[in-house]
Order: C-alpha cells, then structure tokens, then sequence
C-alpha cells in the first residue's frame, strides 16, 4: 500500500486515527444531505479508501499480535 503525495485528495492518512477522523467527517457531510450529487459520489469513494485502509491496518495489527501471542510474548488479560 503506497502512499500518494499528501496533497493529494486521495492520500492515504497518516495514521489509523487520521482515518477514522476523515471518515467521521464523510459521514457528517454525506448525512448533511448538502452535497451535489457528484460529491456525494466523490465522498463515498473516499469513503471507501479510508475504510479499506482502517481494515488493512487492523489486520496487520491482528497478525502482529496472533505472532506475539504464539512466541508466547503476551500474557492473558486478567480483569480485576
């Protein structure tokens, strides 16, 4: 997954956090019903990206963890 120029609209973010911010603001602008029907288009597409990019991102994090869990690096959570 490459990133492109951060000037580009369609740039990958920064950081999951980043993601998850530019998807609640799509989300308030496509709810607001006051976009033309080409951005809500153009809105929805990124939508996408940036929804792609929260799943890859919590994937590799999954994997990282199941390898950790496996070299026994990790203990099990006791709830007190």
């Amino acid at each position: 997954m490459s990133k492109k120029s951060p000037s580009s609209p369609d740039a990958l973010p920064a950081s999951y956090g980043e993601a998850v911010q530019q998807l609640e603001e799509l989300i308030a602008g496509l709810e607001s019903g006051q976009l033309p029907l080409e951005q809500l288009l153009g809105q929805y597409q990124r939508g996408t990206q940036l929804l792609k990019y929260c799943r890859d991102s919590l994937q590799s994090v999954e994997e990282q963890v199941r390898v950790l869990d496996e070299q026994g690096g990790l203990k099990p959570w006791v709830s007190e």
